[in-house]
């Protein structure tokens, strides 16, 4: 590195020597680091511009840039877009500011983690040029490689007695077999589903829109530190960040990325939560909500998910395990129980106490001879009839 710039100061190298990280390589854990004070949650441009150079090789244009520098070319980025985020992006670009990121995240104990590090989250990647540049944890980083079996419980904020108890109880059997619970951390709703996680001794990892190190809102400080002692709180923005409605929107994309599946247990027409849906929805993962009364206000963003959406209705433990691709502890789809038409009709026509033959239970079934052969052979295979030398009857 010949020229000057922030990965060159001493007091910024030394400030980010000290912060935990799963990323080696100390050029390229500074300039993650940086990347995630510069840029706002979602920035496309710089999404784009770190995954065509590298991270390292990205934060010299841009300071090459700033200093009056041509910008290179980004594949799918406009010139003056990529203009106007330099112009965002400079006010930011001082290296005692960033030192100053460091040290903050080193009192808070938070651990830096990138893709080019362990327990990055790959399911990030579907975000595109719209995924993280970089993610901070506080509490267990390790939580973040361990969201293969995950679920996002989420909904509104003014939750209802209702919306709280089926959120309870969804988080608490999931968590009991071994299903992340990922959450906002918000009052309502993901304050219940992180709680009953916890309480069922399972895993759970809360995403927030502001700096890992904030607890927001104040009244869930106590849920934090919980949260943090068994699983992690994850930021995008750099510590010290101030959660922000912009920033509470980006954020909800991470919840649904993550996730192997979302369900939007209680939601309003207006709810934040359905913006969590809208993303689950674009990128592909099993969406579900939970139904409430036709004449609940509180319901209507998750009847509007069943009817427009094509949301799973969810009533149990047992369906979002079905929107997971799981069925039980072996893993295997459960036998469809319903009996087949033809089974009702050989068994319409039989009896408990009188024996019948071929012909008979042919004619009252309105079968052929050989579509009832074949029924009562596994009828009989399931117990619900038995045969003699007399014929058939329905077991006893």
């Amino acid at each position: 590195m010949s020229e000057p710039g922030v990965l060159r100061d001493g007091g910024l190298r030394e400030a980010v020597g000290l912060v935990l990280s799963t990323v080696t390589d100390p050029d390229v854990r500074a300039a993650r680091l940086v990347w995630s004070a510069l840029a706002e949650p979602g920035d496309s441009v710089a999404g784009s511009l770190v995954a065509a150079l590298g991270a390292v090789d990205a934060l010299r244009a841009v300071e090459r840039a700033a200093a009056g520098g041509l910008m290179p070319g980004v594949p799918g980025v406009e010139p003056r877009e990529l203009a106007v985020q330099l112009e965002r992006w400079r006010p930011r670009l001082g290296a005692r500011l960033l030192a100053a990121v460091a040290h903050d995240a080193v009192r808070a104990g938070l651990t830096l983690l990138a893709p080019e590090g362990a327990v990055w989250p790959e399911r990030l990647a579907d975000l595109g040029a719209h995924a993280p540049v970089a993610l901070w944890v506080r509490g267990d980083a390790a939580a973040l490689g361990a969201l293969d079996r995950s679920v996002a419980l989420v909904g509104a904020r003014a939750s209802t007695a209702y919306g709280e108890h089926v959120a309870g109880m969804l988080a608490g059997d999931l968590a009991g077999e071994g299903v992340a619970v990922v959450s906002g951390g918000a009052y309502g709703i993901d304050g219940v589903a992180h709680r009953a996680a916890l309480g069922a001794g399972g895993l759970t990892v809360a995403f927030v829109a502001g700096g890992a190190d904030r607890v927001y809102p104040a009244g869930h400080a106590h849920l934090f530190a919980r949260i943090a002692e068994r699983g992690a709180i994850v930021g995008e923005v750099a510590p010290g960040g101030t959660p922000t409605k912009w920033r509470f929107l980006q954020r909800n994309r991470l919840i649904a990325a993550v996730s192997a599946a979302t369900v939007v247990v209680e939601a309003g027409r207006r709810s934040g939560s359905l913006n969590t849906a809208g993303h689950a929805a674009a990128l592909g993962r099993p969406l579900g909500a939970v139904p409430g009364a036709v004449t609940s206000a509180t319901s209507d963003g998750c009847h509007r998910l069943l009817r427009e959406f094509d949301a799973t209705c969810v009533t149990c433990a047992a369906d979002v395990r079905e929107l997971l691709g799981e069925w039980g502890p072996g893993g295997a789809a459960p036998a469809d129980d319903r009996p087949r038409p033809e089974a009702i009709r050989v068994l319409d026509a039989l009896a408990a106490r009188a024996w019948r033959d071929l012909a008979d239970v042919a004619r009252r079934s309105g079968m052929s001879f050989a579509e009832v052969q074949a029924e009562l052979g596994l009828l009989e295979l399931d117990g619900r009839v038995e045969s003699s030398a007399d014929g058939w009857r329905l077991s006893r």
